[in-house]
């Protein structure tokens, strides 16, 4: 497939934000109705008086702060991430995620759980005469926010015609062994609750050519991952190349104070060579 020099200008892209919008909605509408009820219940004796009054009054004022606490981190969360905000952080660890992916000409790589496209699609513009597959299973708490039209909806919008996608699971990926030039993602695997993360890296890595390189950016804390090193290691022993983990927010992507912030501690980019 080639990539199309026509751009729709009629409309742009919409690659979502991290922060499901529904969510933050449902956040400050909590926090509003919790303050009316508040002022109800603890601001006047119309409906109580005395001790119940007062009990009422702690309990609904300190669940006005926590969510307030929230609404407002959330708030903030949201305008990191914006592709329209000041910081763009979401477009820059795409960005820089993708300038890791060097695809040969005619070859095809793989972007896991590829959510609105914009890994898949930053991939393939880097590498016009390759093609990159999104697959994603377009789901859970995201399933508002994100689809496959929505995905193919943003190629167009970008001119980007070397992409295709497609229905699937990172648990058990449908494609066949050694099919993939490249695989590719960006914070997926720790979303993925009930499943060894290490077993689900070696899942994608299945679908990996001998000599196919993988770029993967993902919260790998030791909680979530295990032992990493010792992964490595296994890797290398089973004749991966290259294997090395970076840093992400020692100033590469973010800074380390912003990711703790953000709760990204632990963003890291595992890449090598099969």
């Amino acid at each position: 497939m080639k990539q199309s020099n026509f751009i729709d200008k009629s409309t742009k892209p919409d690659y979502r934000n991290w922060v499901p919008a529904s969510l933050l909605r449902n956040f400050i509408g909590g926090t509003i109705i919790t303050f009316i009820l508040f002022i109800i219940f603890a601001g006047t004796d119309l409906v109580l008086s005395g001790t119940p009054r007062i009990i009422c009054g702690i309990i609904l004022g300190i669940a006005v702060l926590i969510l307030l606490f929230f609404s407002m981190m959330l708030s903030f969360m949201y305008r990191t991430f914006d592709y329209k905000g000041k910081r763009k952080l979401a477009k820059v660890i795409i960005d820089g995620t993708a300038d890791y992916v060097k695809i040969p000409d005619g070859g095809v790589g793989l972007d896991v759980g590829c959510g609105s496209g914009a890994l898949t699609i930053a991939c393939a513009k880097r590498n016009p005469k390759a093609t990159m597959v999104g697959c994603d299973i377009w789901s859970g708490s995201y399933k508002g926010e994100f689809s496959k039209k929505i995905c193919e909806d943003n190629a167009k919008a970008e001119g980007v015609s070397n992409v295709r996608f497609e229905e699937g699971n990172a648990v058990n990926l449908p494609f066949e062994d050694e099919c993939f030039d490249v695989v590719t993602s960006n914070y997926v695997y720790h979303n993925i609750m009930g499943h060894n993360k290490q077993e689900l890296l070696l899942e994608t890595f299945r679908v990996l050519k001998k000599g196919g390189v993988f770029v993967i950016h993902d919260l790998t804390n030791k909680s979530r991952y295990g032992d990493m090193d010792k992964f490595i290691e296994r890797l290398k022993k089973d004749g991966y190349e290259d294997v090395q983990l970076i840093d992400t927010t020692k100033g590469l992507f973010m800074g380390h104070k912003e990711a703790l912030l953000l709760g990204l501690y632990g963003s890291t980019l595992i890449i090598g060579k099969k």
